[in-house]
């Protein structure tokens, strides 16, 4: 067995064990809310208007480059790497039409890589970077969230755990780049503390 089949094989396993195997049906209901935007809205308008308070002076920037975060996310993730790979949902393999559970309908036949995982992760990744480098505030809680969401996308059947892994792993490059630019941007314009001027420039170093 070459790697890529060991890989496809693992995969196909592990998505049976989230998905069918320790599935649980009291937690079907919460699984499929934290896919709709009801559920991650809210949160972050809240995130987004606590910097408006916070940082005033920075919170155009911000959210303009959470919204750049979130566009090349999901644009590269939707329309250039699903048409590049190609790879099906789960739920269009005949493999697996046993194990899978009706929670949801196939919807789009590519899924990889994962766009909310791209999504989620990308601004997790930005925001949890930039607002510690703007206050020193450490928001673990922004990875927690991103990884429930990634994880409900594969217990209702949506992707395969490497959709997940790619996707995240898109999302946090593109997240880190735009959190430079935004640093940058703020550092050539003098509008950092000496303190956090110190800390880009050694983390961008």
């Amino acid at each position: 067995m070459g790697v890529i089949e060991f890989l496809d094989e693992a995969d196909q396993q592990l998505f049976i064990l989230i998905h069918s195997k320790a599935a649980f049906t009291f937690l079907d209901p919460l699984m499929l809310f934290l896919r709709k935007p009801e559920a991650w809205i809210p949160l972050y308008v809240a995130l987004l208007a606590w910097i408006v308070v916070k940082k005033r002076g920075m919170a155009l920037p911000f959210i303009l480059c959470s919204l750049l975060t979130f566009a090349v996310t999901d644009f590269g993730s939707a329309s250039i790497f699903k048409p590049i790979f190609y790879r099906p949902r789960p739920c269009y393999d005949e493999n697996l039409r046993m194990v899978m559970r009706s929670l949801l309908n196939c919807g789009g036949r590519f899924g990889f890589p994962s766009s909310h995982a791209s999504n989620h992760f990308g601004l997790a990744c930005f925001w949890f970077t930039t607002i510690e480098l703007l206050t020193g505030r450490r928001w673990f809680w922004l990875w927690l969230w991103a990884a429930l969401i990634c994880y409900a996308q594969i217990y209702v059947g949506k992707h395969y755990p490497l959709d997940i892994a790619a996707g995240a792993l898109f999302g946090m490059i593109t997240g880190f780049t735009v959190h430079l630019i935004f640093g940058a941007w703020m550092n050539r314009n003098n509008l950092f503390s000496s303190h956090s001027r110190r800390k880009f420039n050694r983390g961008a170093i």
